[in-house]
């Protein structure tokens, strides 16, 4: 097994998404690498006393995955679709050639926010075989608060295909969550442990286990 790349949209969809699947890579001796997209920025807003906190649980979370490199974009929170695309795809490109990941995990093509599909385009269009071949397995997550609110047709409905056994590793990636204490809320909030719990607990009865982590598999390549 190579390198594993997360591609978070937004600081806590890599905990969220496949916090524990991570932990599990990184317990089986694999590399485990940190893409996130957004950042705050004063020129946006954010006070100098929030982008340092923010900073500073990026630092904690990085930490706690023991990430091999994290990268970032740097860009708009909420303004990602008014980024040109072969500008996003260059970006992205540029970390997958350096990473040379054998598995990543996206974004949900149909989350409900735009710079989460906007960022699935993009980094999808780096999975091309003949340019990116060291990219094996390609698997979309589900990120609370995003994919559940996704439109609700057939075409845009999560329907997991595969199915982690993360048990081992389920309480440490809730510990990671409550660093994200400005992310995180109390139920009915869709990001509270309660609910990624339940879900967890949902994924691991359809998987007969404790708790997973499930995705939806786009490609596999067997050697």
């Amino acid at each position: 097994m190579g390198n594993v790349l997360v591609i978070a949209v937004h600081p806590d969809d890599e905990t969220l998404g496949c916090g524990a699947t991570l932990l599990k890579h990184r317990s089986e001796n694999q590399d485990i690498y940190w893409l996130i997209c957004t950042a705050m920025s004063e020129l946006h807003g954010f006070s100098q006393e929030k982008i340092l906190a923010r900073d500073k649980v990026i630092s904690q979370v990085g930490a706690q995955f023991q990430f091999k490199k994290v990268f970032q974009l740097g860009l708009a929170p909420t303004r990602v679709d008014a980024t040109l695309s072969h500008l996003l795809i260059d970006q992205i490109s540029a970390v997958f050639n350096e990473v040379k990941p054998h598995t990543i995990y996206l974004p949900f093509k149909s989350d409900v926010h735009s710079d989460h599909r906007k960022i699935f385009d993009a980094a999808f269009s780096c999975t091309k075989s003949f340019r990116y071949p060291f990219i094996k397995k390609i698997l979309m997550m589900e990120t609370l608060s995003e994919t559940e609110f996704a439109p609700a047709t057939r075409e845009d409905a999560f329907v997991p295909n595969v199915f982690n056994d993360v048990s081992a590793f389920f309480a440490q990636k809730c510990a990671i969550l409550d660093l994200y204490q400005g992310e995180m809320g109390a139920h009915p909030f869709p990001r509270s442990i309660r609910n990624v719990t339940a879900l967890a607990t949902l994924r691991g009865a359809t998987a007969g286990c404790d708790y997973a982590e499930s995705f939806m598999l786009l490609k596999e390549i067997i050697s």
